[in-house]
């Protein structure tokens, strides 16, 4: 029975990233950096809750905390749903295709997991960019200490969303323009608004260091 990645060691973890298994691979990296996102917006949130000094931030943050518990737990989910995902992939190309009606089941067979192989990083993506929405506001009024953590948990976030969008794409570039249309039409904004929010949170940590 395979170990969910999240009860593995970071160092096995790792050794399985960097074998030549085709699982895991980047979706599955794209969720493990959410969730490490996650868990840094949840430090910097318990850093702030509570001390006088950042009282402008409590508001925030406890929005953060109750947020990013969320998404820190379904990462860890999704990182084992996206090497599931293309391990179904795999498997469909190896169904039979001997008769015209083995061919046409084993066709439908690979387009319908290649598209759940898109869906799986598509809410990697979504979560990712529901984190990012947060994070301008808690560089700008969390705890100025952890400023930088919030810089990394930004990097991260943006790694995790925009990465997961590669593998939307490659994904839906598989099967048909018929399939998948509302990932087609959502990526590209999902897109953009990290960009731009990933802007935002670089000044406000910057500002905050300087």
């Amino acid at each position: 029975m395979k170990v969910p990645w999240m009860e593995m060691s970071l160092r096995d973890f790792q050794s399985a990233l960097a074998s030549s298994s085709p699982t895991p691979g980047g979706g599955t990296a794209a969720a493990i950096a959410l969730g490490q996102a996650s868990a840094l917006t949840i430090m910097v949130a318990d850093l702030t809750i509570g001390k006088e000094k950042w009282e402008s931030g409590w508001d925030i943050a406890n929005k953060a905390v109750s947020i990013a518990i969320r998404i820190m737990t379904r990462s860890g989910n999704l990182a084992d749903e996206d090497s599931d995902s293309f391990d179904a992939v795999m498997a469909s190309f190896r169904l039979p295709k001997e008769s015209d009606e083995e061919k046409a089941s084993r066709r439908t067979a690979i387009r319908e997991a290649t598209l759940k192989a898109a869906e799986v990083p598509f809410e990697t993506a979504s979560l990712a960019l529901e984190l990012l929405e947060l994070l301008p506001e808690l560089a700008a009024k969390g705890n100025a200490n952890a400023a930088s953590d919030v810089g990394v948990a930004g990097l991260l976030a943006s790694a995790a969303c925009k990465g997961a969008l590669f593998n939307v794409d490659i994904n839906l570039d598989s099967i048909p323009e018929e399939m998948g249309i509302e990932l087609r039409e959502k990526s590209p904004m999902v897109l953009e608004q990290s960009r731009d929010l990933s802007r935002e949170i670089m000044i406000a940590v910057r500002a905050r260091l300087s």
